[in-house]
């Protein structure tokens, strides 16, 4: 787990990096980064803290409006590690009362309100989800729920909470000005959205927030309540960019569908990352790996790098990062003998279907690859036929209305990457 991280943040005598000068951290913090609100201070802050013994405390708030963890949530996360392995602190918020409300952030509406069990349970999932990126050691890390600070609020303490903001400052954030604009309806709780979270590092007493660039406003708003609570040394904000996913353009999303899980099976994790844009690379090695910048851009360079060499190596380190470096390898010999030589996974899995959905021993084709989930319909399944995207035991067919005789251990194959060998039952 983690290795490109634990590896490159160690000496080669196997010192931690928490022991190198304020400059080196700092050039590893700042890599990546969009912003930082600001430099200086957080270089005074990391000089105090080596000077003083004390850890600084490094706040990551996550709202559970969805149940898994993608690689674009791991941007910030990685970014949090690194603290972590400086000897940090570092305190994951899980944001089970601001995800009622819902961050407005990007919405052009309203979003629904979560119910409680759908929040406890995606909560569950983030807690287990950030341990594949955060070392969750005790004396690495606090988890917290911000309901618990939040849900005692009386309305004196929510007004005087609302009185440190104005209605001015709030409609500067962009969504709200453009849905003020085009006169759609912006809810009381998504004002209060900001507040609440920034409260969140009033009371953790937060050194440090992490964000995406979709989070600058929030985490600024953090940083003035600090100011206007009393806290003489108000939190750092530091900036990360919205990782694009597989298709190139749009924020890696799981409702977009252009995203790989940080619990994803190996082999997906390294298709789908062979399948990015060339454009990508850059990026994804920035923001997922710690491969030197030097190395990148000889990596990305098509004169010098093949891009298929580059995406092997990349989809290695992603790999290695959730598995370990001989499943990485596993899958690079099995994504050459499949995709580049023609050849078959010798990890083929196994589906079964009902011996009632036979007819004199037959099925047609195209009920076979839905019956076996290798299409989502018998006419998705004609298409596929007929379109010669199909093949049984090696052998390809193109006729729409052919019958087959299945047996266990036949191999159904839609293209290069579905396949299964067939179960009777």
């Amino acid at each position: 787990m983690n290795r490109d991280i634990s590896e490159t943040l160690h000496l080669d005598g196997g010192e931690l990096m928490s022991f190198l000068p304020v400059d080196e951290q700092m050039f590893t913090l700042l890599r990546g980064c969009e912003a930082v609100f600001n430099e200086d201070e957080l270089r005074t802050k990391l000089d105090r803290s080596h000077k003083e013994n004390r850890p600084l405390r490094i706040k990551l708030g996550m709202d559970p409006t969805a149940p898994d963890i993608h690689l674009g949530h791991t941007v910030v996360l990685r970014k949090m590690r690194q603290f972590q392995d400086f000897g940090h602190t570092a305190v994951l918020i899980i944001g089970d009362y601001t995800a009622r409300v819902g961050d407005p952030t990007g919405k052009t509406k309203t979003r629904p309100v979560l119910d409680e069990e759908t929040i406890k349970q995606n909560a569950e999932t983030y807690f287990q989800q950030a341990g594949h990126v955060l070392d969750l050691s005790d004396d690495k890390i606090e988890m917290r729920y911000n309901s618990e600070w939040l849900a005692p609020l009386n309305f004196a303490d929510i007004l005087k909470l609302t009185g440190q903001m104005t209605v001015a400052q709030m409609l500067q954030r962009e969504n709200f000005k453009k849905r003020m604009a085009e006169d759609k309806e912006i809810a009381i709780t998504e004002l209060l959205y900001p507040l609440m979270q920034g409260y969140d590092s009033v009371v953790i007493d937060s050194d440090v927030e992490l964000g995406g660039t979709d989070q600058t406003f929030n985490n600024l708003v953090g940083r003035d309540l600090m100011d206007k609570y009393g806290n003489s040394s108000r939190q750092i904000v530091l900036i990360m960019p919205i990782l694009r996913g597989l298709d190139g353009v749009e924020k890696m999303s799981k409702s977009l569908g252009n995203y790989i899980g940080v619990t994803d099976e190996p082999k997906d994790m390294f298709g789908k990352t062979m399948r990015i844009a060339d454009s990508l690379m850059r990026e994804w090695y920035t923001l997922l790996t710690m491969v030197p910048k030097d190395e990148i851009d000889v990596l990305v360079d098509g004169s010098k790098t093949h891009p298929r060499d580059a995406k092997v190596r990349l989809a290695k380190n992603v790999v290695t990062q959730y598995y370990d470096a001989e499943t990485a390898e596993r899958e690079e010999r099995l994504w050459q003998e499949v995709i580049v030589g023609g050849g078959l996974r010798d990890d083929i899995p196994a589906a079964s279907i009902a011996g009632g959905e036979l007819e004199d021993g037959q099925i047609w084709l195209p009920k076979l690859l839905k019956l076996l989930e290798l299409a989502p319909s018998t006419s998705e399944g004609r298409r596929l036929v007929k379109g010669g995207g199909v093949s049984v035991d090696k052998k390809k067919v193109t006729d729409p209305s052919a019958t087959v005789t299945p047996a266990d251990g036949m191999i159904v194959q839609v293209g290069k990457r579905r396949v299964v060998r067939l179960e009777l039952t």
